[in-house]
């Protein structure tokens, strides 16, 4: 059976032979999942401190963890940065949780002009504190050492300035003549890959991006929801560079 993975933000600050899981994580292993004096559990920062554990004792709430073995996990290369325009409804979370899944490294949340959905005031921040709950709990169960970066929301403008910084910016667009399979990757630094809401990325967009060294590209015959895209992209990408 799969090792569960805890989260224990302080991590690299305990070095003894012994640590305490409390809190929500304590309390969701201890409680929801029922563990017990004996059983694994693997630890970890969400930044690549990893520490393998034995429960020790399970108490009503929190468990006592014996260290078994500590070490660090490289973050990987090249790192792939999504930025996934709004999506309606809670197509969001799900594009997050697959893509948690898969690996990519950033996701960037992008108030497209054509995004029907636009984060403003305190919907904001409850939208972003979904996606990054999503992303934290699609990484533990996906057993992530380093756990993605969920950033704050972008303007077209900051997006441009993310593709300018990038080793690779792409753009999927259903128009584009170069397939994402085809584009030669480089061997480190930052892929970043925009997906764009349900009407697209507009032609001013498009421009912009360009205008910043961005490629546009293809990723198939078929037309897929914004909720998927970013995934077969990063799927692709993956493969690709080695990290698969």
């Amino acid at each position: 059976m799969t090792v569960p993975v805890f989260l224990a933000a302080d991590l690299a600050e305990f070095k003894g032979p012994e640590v305490v899981l409390d809190g929500p994580e304590g309390r969701h292993a201890a409680v929801v999942r029922r563990l017990r004096a004996g059983e694994r559990v693997d630890l970890t920062d969400g930044a690549g401190t990893v520490a393998e554990c034995v429960v020790s004792e399970a108490l009503r709430d929190t468990l006592r963890l014996a260290v078994t073995r500590r070490y660090e996990v490289a973050a990987p290369s090249p790192r792939l940065v999504v930025v996934q325009g709004l999506p309606k409804g809670d197509r969001g979370e799900l594009a997050v949780e697959m893509m948690t899944e898969v690996g990519v490294d950033v996701i960037v949340p992008w108030a497209a002009s054509r995004s029907i959905t636009q984060w403003k005031g305190d919907k904001a921040a409850k939208a972003l504190g979904r996606w990054r709950s999503t992303a934290r709990e699609a990484g533990k169960q996906a057993r992530r050492f380093h756990l993605p970066e969920v950033a704050e929301p972008a303007s077209t403008a900051q997006v441009e300035a993310l593709l300018a910084g990038a080793a690779l910016g792409l753009v999927l667009h259903e128009e584009a003549a170069e397939p994402l399979s085809g584009r030669e990757l480089p061997g480190g630094g930052d892929i970043v890959v925009v997906v764009g809401p349900e009407g697209g990325v507009s032609e001013e967009e498009l421009a912009g991006f360009r205008a910043a060294k961005a490629v546009p590209v293809l990723l198939g015959s078929t037309v897929l929801r914004t909720s998927t895209a970013g995934v077969a992209a990063a799927a692709v990408l993956l493969t690709r560079s080695g990290r698969w």
